[in-house]
């Protein structure tokens, strides 16, 4: 059995570890017959790409704004035109569900009394719509937004928001992510990274060492212990 990690906080990437980034397009399936697949994960990737373009460019622009242009090149490059439709997705992108494990896991690491943090590309009001919607807002200490220091992940800087609201070395920080390059990122950062892999994908060849690796967070808080 895997050694309990001694810790001070649990920090949460958000989109595609506490909350399913599918979920808008999953609501209006009905709408996309056909190509509903295709266009949430384009949508993903794209939103994906323009944060790292940005941060290369130094041309920031928040997340809702990153989100709304990745979806106008998702809706132009499947020859979508349907204004009611992108209004709706981008207002239930602020509403996407949590994943099933979520809350149970939350509610296991509070009664462990383990701090928990949240650490995310998107805006203080996209993550606050999207944790009051999922019921989690009680389990949640802080959110961090990368909004604060105006560059994306996996920029130092970003990572260094958790550091300063702890006020405690990276190393006692456990940073969860469901998102390969995220997890990397923040292990060479200096966290005690720990990679939910939901979909199985392959390791990144990238700087940064993964302690741990979870299919789920079902069972998160049997790994980590309050320093």
């Amino acid at each position: 059995m895997t050694d309990r990690i001694s810790m001070t906080a649990c920090v949460f990437d958000a989109y595609g570890t506490l909350f399913d980034s599918r979920g808008a397009v999953e609501r209006r399936a009905a709408d996309l017959v056909g190509q509903a697949a295709v266009l949430s994960s384009r949508w993903r990737d794209t939103q994906l790409k323009y944060t790292w373009l940005r941060s290369l460019q130094g041309i920031y622009e928040n997340f809702e704004r990153v989100t709304a242009d990745a979806l106008d090149f998702t809706f132009d490059s499947l020859g979508i035109r349907n204004a009611r439709l992108r209004h709706e997705l981008l207002e239930l992108y602020q509403t996407v569900p949590a994943f099933s494990d979520v809350l149970p896991m939350l509610e296991q690491l509070q009664r462990s009394k383990i701090p928990c943090l949240i650490l995310s590309n998107g805006t203080q009001s996209m993550l606050r719509s999207a944790t009051k919607a999922a019921g989690l807002d009680p389990f949640i200490d802080r959110i961090l937004s990368a909004d604060q220091v105006g560059v994306y992940k996996p920029s130092g800087r970003v990572y260094q928001l958790a550091v300063d609201a702890l006020d405690v070395p990276a190393e006692q920080i456990v940073f969860v992510s469901a998102n390969g390059w995220d997890a990397y990122g923040a292990a060479a950062y200096g966290f005690r990274a720990i990679w939910c892999n939901r979909t199985g994908e392959v390791h990144e060849h990238l700087p940064g060492s993964i302690p741990l690796e979870l299919r789920s967070l079902q069972d998160l808080h049997k790994l980590l212990a309050p320093r």
